[in-house]
């Protein structure tokens, strides 16, 4: 693995301290409970403070005022902001949709919105999704009827994350034999949303279109162009999510750790049991590797490898780190005994969160035989999650 230069290593430690420090300060448990459930799902005070901070604009380039980073340094912001359970869309708006806008090849579009997005002045989603468990970009049902001044959209698309205050969507659709990226502002005639929630308190939307129009202008991307947009965009959120799984995963170990340290059983604590010693050593060894394999996975993608190796590496670390965080964050609930099944405890949300993040864009199981396919020419194509 390439060892980073001592500038960027120094830049990423900074960061990780950013972080760490608005962790501290502006988000806590206690939002996450208050937001949860909700029709708002997340905070847009807390959103524009994350692009003051630079962190919207991490996988942006610096031409449409980005950073110009990579998913190494948007991997730390994801792992730090996942200790806490903040339920921003980063990784859904900042990540998926953002490197759907910056893959495409409308430049007057691009020079519009990517500036926007980085300042936090707009929020947008990518609706690609149409069937539970279909994970194929081109498995489109949704029609783009053209006409003179652009396209006519409709169809039904679901599973958008973070389209709770979204701005505007990226939609993908069917125009004859080619699909199509398409830029809709929630306030498009014949656009209609509607939410359904997550097990983490947080929601998907679901976005109705009949006959919404949509002018050339706001073409992202057409034909060869949108494939290869939503293939990396689909690959580069799976490595964003493999690290808020890790921030999960590590968080929940750690209160694992201080109650087998504190909770007294027998005049002892529980920690010095020596079947719960192992069972920690267990969790811990899965931290460890799932940490290693996150690390060397984003490096590997940020050296911009070719699409079949991008996509082979995003699901192996998007299967490690979801098996991970699913093991320790349930045992988790074990080890804290009674007092973890009650709503009032933290350890059910990290729980939670896990269970979402692990099954969105794709299970751990769907993605060992994605990576079987394109690594050890394993036949037929996966295009469905079972």
């Amino acid at each position: 693995m390439t060892q980073a230069s001592p500038a960027a290593a120094e830049h990423r430690v900074l960061l990780a301290d950013s972080v760490a420090d608005f962790a501290a300060r502006g988000t806590d448990i206690a939002r996450v409970r208050k937001l949860r459930g909700t029709p708002a799902e997340y905070d847009r005070a807390a959103w524009t403070k994350m692009a003051e901070l630079g962190w919207l604009g991490v996988l942006v380039p610096e031409q449409y005022g980005g950073l110009g980073l990579g998913l190494t340094e948007m991997a730390i912001v994801a792992k730090g902001l996942a200790r806490t359970l903040a339920p921003e869309p980063l990784a859904g708006a900042a990540v998926l949709a953002a490197s759907a806008l910056v893959a495409g090849d409308n430049e007057a579009l691009k020079r519009e919105q990517l500036p926007r997005l980085a300042a936090g002045a707009m929020l947008p989603a990518l609706a690609w999704q149409e069937e539970p468990g279909g994970l194929d970009p081109a498995a489109v049902s949704c029609v783009a009827t053209p006409f003179e001044g652009g396209y006519k959209l409709t169809g039904t698309k679901r599973f958008i994350a973070g389209a709770a205050q979204a701005d505007a969507f990226i939609v993908s659709a069917r125009a004859g034999k080619d699909v199509v990226l398409l830029w809709l502002p929630r306030a498009t005639a014949g656009a209609q949303l509607e939410l359904e929630t997550l097990a983490d308190g947080r929601a998907f939307g679901a976005l109705k279109l009949k006959d919404a129009l949509v002018p050339k202008a706001h073409v992202v991307a057409s034909g060869k162009t949108a494939g290869e947009a939503l293939a990396t965009a689909f690959d580069y959120a799976n490595a964003i999510v493999a690290a808020e799984l890790s921030g999960v995963l590590e968080r929940a170990l750690e209160m694992s750790l201080d109650y087998l340290k504190t909770r007294v059983q027998f005049g002892k604590p529980i920690g010095s049991f020596q079947a719960l010693q192992h069972r920690a050593v267990d969790l811990h060894i899965h931290k460890e590797v799932a940490s290693a394999v996150l690390e060397e996975s984003l490096a590997a993608l940020d050296a911009r490898p070719n699409a079949t190796a991008r996509a082979a590496i995003a699901s192996r670390v998007k299967a490690r780190c979801a098996d991970a965080a699913l093991k320790v964050t349930r045992e988790t609930i074990q080890l804290h005994g009674a007092i973890a099944f009650t709503d009032e405890f933290d350890a059910g949300l990290y729980l939670k969160r896990a269970m979402t993040l692990a099954a969105w864009l794709g299970s751990a199981t769907w993605h060992r035989r994605r990576y079987a396919a394109l690594t050890v020419g394993a036949k037929g194509q996966v295009t469905r999650d079972k």
